[in-house]
């Protein structure tokens, strides 16, 4: 999943940014809110980290924007301040979560996979489909019941494609899901991966829309 992280600290946020990337997510880290504005206006995301305290424009604003925009994203808001006020007025703006200054990443990453069930429609903690079952908080995969062994980007395209069942995906939106800025994606690397995963799954449980892209049907 893409997901932009609004962090003026540095420490913070390069901190952040490096524990999100090895649990999977393609992290995009801005540092000031003008700049997160911008970019939440010409680009898709799964999930938002926003502080609040950023310079230029702060984060309940960039937030107000959003939702003007009818921008449905999750959004998880970190704040210094621990005021109830302040965590109602960010709910009641628009935010989906709240976790104040100091968290653990491990708090941030099931707060995250949480707001990732409920965009989905589905509040179970495991996604199952035809015999595949993955555990997100623990990176694993099984099929009819035996672990399967996915290389880190089968796994994330799996997981994608497993959160939208019914839904036919394109391969340019699996990059933009996949890849962060400045990362670099070979022409064909969503098509291996598709490749790898119905050779080590069922080889029909992916099928291929020509025009189209991806999907993993419902029935």
């Amino acid at each position: 999943m893409r997901l932009l992280l609004v962090e003026d600290d540095a420490i913070l946020g390069d901190g952040l940014k490096a524990g999100l990337t090895l649990e999977g997510y393609a992290v995009d880290w801005l540092t000031d809110g003008a700049q997160a504005d911008e970019a939440l206006r010409l680009n898709h995301y799964d999930l938002i980290v926003l502080d609040l305290n950023l310079p230029r424009m702060d984060g309940m604003t960039v937030l107000k924007n959003l939702r003007r925009r009818k921008d449905a994203t999750a959004v998880l808001v970190l704040t210094a301040r621990d005021g109830v006020s302040e965590r109602v007025a960010g709910l009641d703006s628009g935010a989906d979560d709240f976790v104040c200054k100091p968290f653990d990443l491990a708090e941030i990453c099931a707060r995250l996979r949480a707001l990732a069930r409920r965009k989905e429609g589905h509040g179970l903690p495991l996604l199952e489909h035809k015999g595949v079952v993955i555990d997100p908080a623990a990176h694993q995969v099984r099929y009819n019941g035996v672990a399967v062994d996915l290389a880190q980007k089968e796994y994330e395209i799996l997981n994608y494609l497993m959160s939208h069942i019914g839904h036919g995906i394109s391969r340019a939106r699996l990059e933009e899901a996949l890849y962060a800025w400045g990362s670099e994606v070979e022409s064909n690397a969503v098509e291996v991966h598709i490749h790898h995963l119905r050779k080590k799954l069922d080889v029909n449980l992916i099928r291929t829309i020509r025009g189209v892209g991806y999907i993993i049907d419902e029935n």
